[in-house]
């Protein structure tokens, strides 16, 4: 019974710290909200939820709850303060970020193949995963495109949330940042300004329920192709996101070493995870 309870609070703690992190990375340049979920483990109970929200309320409401609280706490309390640390030293910070990411790969991987792989599963995950860089680094480097922000282009903003939120990988925040929207969507969402916010939520929202089925099929019908899919879109997300532009031999390599610290500690709380799940 002891360890019964110790195992629920240690879900308890877990949900609330998955939704302040996918909160705080909502808004962080080059994260995606949806890969935030794969890496926890709650992306598949949302598709879910998407598709049979009634269902899936009942046998998750209490992690959807406390996700749902730590997204808040994340989003207001904490997100100003992640986006000063990446305005202090953007280039450590990114490279802390693409770290943690990469060290859910291993995991990720190990689920993918949970029902097998096959030479289309490898396929797909190589060809997302290039189409993906592809376009991500189109959109750092080439795009080059200048907006007036109105309603209809936070409509568009909701529409790209919709879809990095859908599918783990496709960050908004590229896009959004060449079309100069990033920043003043940004304030707005924190001033609580309903002019912006009310389009970018429709955009969202419609954008998610359009997809969310599409998504849940392609699991169901095509389990090992999808996930594999995901693998190349979660690792191509974060080495398009990796910086560049360095000013001295020294800042690759403590970059480097944040990277792989960043690594290793995200592959040793997968494996305490793990460990948790089992009743270790």
């Amino acid at each position: 019974m002891e360890e019964k309870k110790k195992n629920s609070f240690v879900n308890i703690i877990k949900n609330l710290i998955c939704g302040v992190a996918v909160g705080a990375g909502a808004i962080l340049p080059g994260i995606s909200g949806g890969v935030l979920c794969v890496v926890f483990g709650i992306y598949r109970p949302l598709m879910e939820l998407f598709v049979h929200p009634i269902k899936t309320l009942r046998k998750n409401w209490l992690m959807f709850l406390l996700v749902g609280i730590g997204w808040v706490l994340g989003f207001f309390l904490f997100a100003n303060i992640i986006v000063w640390l990446f305005e202090i030293s953007e280039l450590y910070a990114t490279w802390l970020f693409a770290g943690l990411i990469l060290g859910t790969v291993p995991s990720i991987f190990k689920e993918a193949g949970k029902e097998g792989r096959s030479k289309a599963s490898y396929i797909s995950m190589i060809v997302t995963g290039i189409v993906l860089i592809a376009i991500l680094l189109f959109v750092k480097i080439g795009l080059n495109v200048q907006v007036t922000p109105h309603w209809g282009w936070y409509l568009f903003a909701g529409v790209l949330w919709g879809v990095s939120f859908i599918i783990p990988g496709m960050s908004s925040s590229p896009v959004l940042m060449a079309l100069d929207l990033y920043q003043p969507l940004n304030s707005a969402l924190v001033a609580f300004d309903f002019t912006v916010i009310i389009p970018w939520l429709i955009g969202m929202a419609a954008t998610a329920l359009l997809l969310a089925r599409l998504v849940n099929f392609l699991f169901k019908k095509y389990y090992s192709v999808s996930y594999h899919a995901v693998v190349g879109i979660v690792v191509a997300s974060v080495l398009a996101v990796i910086p560049l532009s360095y000013e001295h031999v020294g800042q690759i390599l403590l970059g480097l070493a944040i990277g792989v610290g960043g690594f290793v500690a995200a592959y040793l709380m997968e494996r305490l995870d793990l460990k948790v799940k089992s009743g270790e």
